[in-house]
């Protein structure tokens, strides 16, 4: 597969307008809900070292057992979620997930003991199903290929700022101990994360749209363009409708050796993703021990915060040279190797300082590459296939979610320090590096649709 896209040509002036009103309109708000998304699924690992672990009594391994098992719940739904999304429509779909999760997200304000707490986040890793991947999905419905890194990039730049900016948040919300309905500040904290997302759920069945064709905030010449635009493009993917208006796609992602190479390189992002975001909190509540320094709990919240801003700016202008020069393959490996080889010297460092700028390398790695992976699924597919592919690719990288806290917990139990599973985050990183370049070198299948199955693709596109 040749993983490079080449740069655009020179734009019209309705080209640019329509690609501008879609990142004003849409991106923003699918970015808030993403945000929201982010910090609901990550908030137990601000809540554990302040106060939760200790009040239900959770060692590191349940700990991660319980972090990680939201992505069994998650995976088990991922696919049939986003094929529910294509049939039912992104925007009913994703405000339905958004409403279900925050609901159970509320849930854990009342949380009593270990079994409770697996439960629940069991079952948010249901209600946020497909949430993730539709989002990928809508915004390719959305956005011609040569513009979805930079569209991409601004949306996945939620992440890292779910972190810069939800990490205070949750500090300051902890630190209310008792001063809400006397609950202690780790369960006010869920509370307080839990609500926005019903809020934006509500909200987002009103605002979104399914397709161009139906916003009537873009003129018709760009609702044209933009349909014609992604109308051609499909044309020439798997998945695509025949003139029988079926979908072949669906079978075929499941047989499609690069959609299931993509899924192992996910995975290995994501293992050191998930590492990061539920055990930084815990690694910097152990600075007290291992250097000698107290922090207060609105404190720990910053510095927590810390490698996600350079990581924001590294996504940003990361992506920004992936649109410029064409997305190339060294703009994945690259960070891969770099995160996986900086991980775990992060653990070495012989200060606060030091271990916080290391931990920044690996974010920005991390976050380099993955707004730009998520270009690739939709270069080759399309309808039905592109919804599945993107849920497959979503849910292989997903079990990633589950192992990496999980693993870290029961090794660092067992070893006593978290000097070996960064090791084992490290070690997946490198393997997707290795697994990128050899997808660069698989080959791209040919073939087209004729012009009769394009008229068909447009009609379902909803292009008079």
């Amino acid at each position: 597969m040749d993983t490079t896209t080449r740069t655009s040509a020179p734009q019209s002036a309705v080209e640019k307008s329509a690609i501008k009103k879609v990142a004003v309109r849409l991106v923003p708000f699918v970015a808030l809900m993403f945000f929201i998304n982010y910090l609901d699924r990550t908030a137990i690992g601000f809540a554990a070292p302040n106060g939760m672990e200790s009040d239900l009594a959770l060692s590191a391994a349940q700990f991660g057992f319980a972090s990680g098992v939201f992505f069994i719940g998650y995976i088990l739904l991922e696919v049939p979620s986003n094929l529910a999304l294509h049939k039912f429509g992104a925007r009913k779909w994703l405000a339905r997930i958004m409403v279900t999760w925050g609901i159970v997200a509320l849930l854990f304000t009342w949380v009593q003991n270990f079994e409770q707490l697996v439960a629940l986040r069991f079952l948010l890793g249901v209600m946020e199903a497909g949430f993730f991947p539709g989002a990928i999905l809508f915004l390719s419905l959305w956005v011609p290929a040569a513009h979805r890194s930079k569209i991409l990039a601004l949306f996945y730049l939620a992440q890292p700022l779910t972190t810069v900016i939800g990490a205070p948040l949750a500090g300051w919300l902890i630190s209310h101990d008792g001063v809400f309905f006397g609950l202690e500040g780790w369960r006010f904290m869920f509370m307080g994360v839990a609500i926005p997302a019903i809020v934006v759920g509500i909200v987002a069945w009103f605002y979104l749209k399914d397709k161009p064709a139906d916003a009537k905030w873009l003129t018709k010449e760009e609702q044209v363009w933009l349909t014609q635009a992604l109308v051609k493009e499909a044309s020439t993917k798997t998945g695509a409708v025949s003139t029988t208006g079926k979908h072949p796609g669906l079978g075929v992602v499941f047989k499609n050796g690069r959609v299931w190479m993509l899924s192992f390189i996910y995975f290995g992002f994501i293992y050191g993703l998930y590492a990061l975001a539920f055990f930084l909190p815990t690694i910097i509540g152990g600075f007290q021990e291992q250097f000698g320094t107290e922090f207060t709990v609105t404190q720990r919240g910053f510095i927590t915060a810390i490698p996600y801003v350079p990581a924001a700016l590294a996504l940003y202008f990361w992506s920004r040279d992936a649109s410029r020069r064409g997305l190339k393959t060294w703009h994945i490996v690259i960070p891969a190797v770099v995160g996986g080889l900086s991980i775990p010297l992060a653990l070495y460092a012989q200060s606060p300082a030091l271990t916080i700028a290391v931990i920044a390398v690996t974010a920005m790695a991390i976050f380099a590459a993955l707004p730009n992976f998520w270009t690739l699924p939709t270069q080759f597919l399309t309808g039905v296939a592109a919804a599945a592919g993107i849920a497959l690719i979503n849910t292989v990288g997903n079990l990633a979610g589950f192992s990496a806290p999980y693993i870290t917990g029961l090794v660092t139990d067992v070893t006593g320090d978290y000097k070996a599973p960064m090791f084992i985050v490290g070690f997946f990183m490198l393997l997707s590096a290795v697994l990128m370049v050899a997808l660069s070198r698989m080959k791209k299948p040919e073939g087209t649709l004729s012009p009769r199955e394009q008229a068909d693709l447009a009609a379902t596109a909803g292009l008079d």
